[in-house]
């Protein structure tokens, strides 16, 4: 079952503050390594902010941990249960840049969500997305 938005971002935040206090890392440090701001990455500890995809790979890299692993905290990616999930393979293509990869699954994360809307709440027929929508998290 998902967890409601606000306990999932304190839980995303909770999660990335306990990987950065094992790398004994300072916050400042790991706004610096993520090249985000000091009171942005702050705000996402606390789970007062969402941060994107993109946001999410730079502290994945930046705490040398996978962005996978940010993304399942993040509920971008379901927790991998043998299904053989396309995005995780996306994501382990080394053959594929960083940018590659997020352009990839955001896309296909979101034809996903469209799909999974449409079939619930008899939507537009499978395939059809409408125009303007997005549902990966934004700054």
């Amino acid at each position: 079952m998902t967890k409601p938005l606000p306990d999932r971002w304190h839980d995303l935040g909770a999660f990335i503050r306990e990987q950065r206090s094992s790398s004994r890392m300072s916050l400042r440090r790991l706004s610096e390594l993520a090249g985000i701001s000091n009171p942005y990455l702050s705000q996402i500890e606390r789970g007062l902010r969402r941060p994107s995809a993109e946001i999410l790979q730079q502290i994945a890299r930046a705490l040398r941990i996978s962005a996978e692993t940010l993304y399942v905290q993040a509920g971008i990616l379901e927790p991998d249960h043998g299904q053989g999930d396309l995005a995780r393979h996306i994501l382990a293509d080394r053959s594929l840049a960083e940018e590659q990869k997020q352009t990839l699954v955001r896309i296909y994360l979101s034809f996903r969500h469209e799909r999974d809307r449409a079939a619930g709440a008899g939507g537009p027929a499978d395939g059809e997305m409408r125009p303007g929508e997005s549902h990966i998290p934004q700054e």
